[in-house]
């Protein structure tokens, strides 16, 4: 019988998230994400997609920078809803993480209301994350804070 060699290879990406005491872990949210959160109380949501670098460039998806990855993202995010408006991103580094985030509303048929996400992005050196953290648009002022809170605690 011949000795066929094997190769180890780590699977996952594990990262750290601090979530605000009245938000709880939840599924249903995303199928994409690794973690998802919420608190059905204050009607606040959120989740967290992790993409790492060797993934990506498996797929031949090369990022040069945040900026490129942050410019391919939000492109298509929400784009076919209706009064979508995106903020001008910005730009942040803690020693070797790199952030960006930007505020988009829009106009939910279902819901009937104007829909806030703080849509931030995370680059490590091995990954890329998207934090996605939502609220009716009503509630922006009483929640972005923490939603900065939840994408600056961000580390792997």
């Amino acid at each position: 019988m011949a000795q066929t060699t094997l190769k180890e290879h780590k699977a996952g990406q594990v990262f750290y998230v601090s979530l605000p005491e009245y938000m709880d872990r939840t599924i249903g949210l995303n199928s994409a994400s690794t973690i998802q959160y919420k608190s059905v109380l204050k009607d606040v949501y959120g989740f967290v997609i992790v993409d790492s670098k060797q993934d990506l460039e498996l797929a031949e998806l090369k990022f040069g920078s945040i900026s490129e990855f942050y410019e391919y993202f939000i492109t298509g995010f929400l784009a076919d809803q209706e009064k979508r408006e995106v903020s001008k991103p910005v730009f942040k580094k803690q020693g070797d993480i790199s952030f960006v985030e930007s505020d988009v509303t829009y106009f939910d048929k279902d819901a009937e209301a104007m829909i806030y996400y703080l849509a931030g992005i995370v680059e490590t050196k091995t990954a890329f994350y998207k934090v996605l953290s939502w609220s009716s648009a009503a509630n922006k002022d009483k929640f972005k804070a923490d939603f900065q809170k939840i994408l600056y605690s961000l580390k792997d």
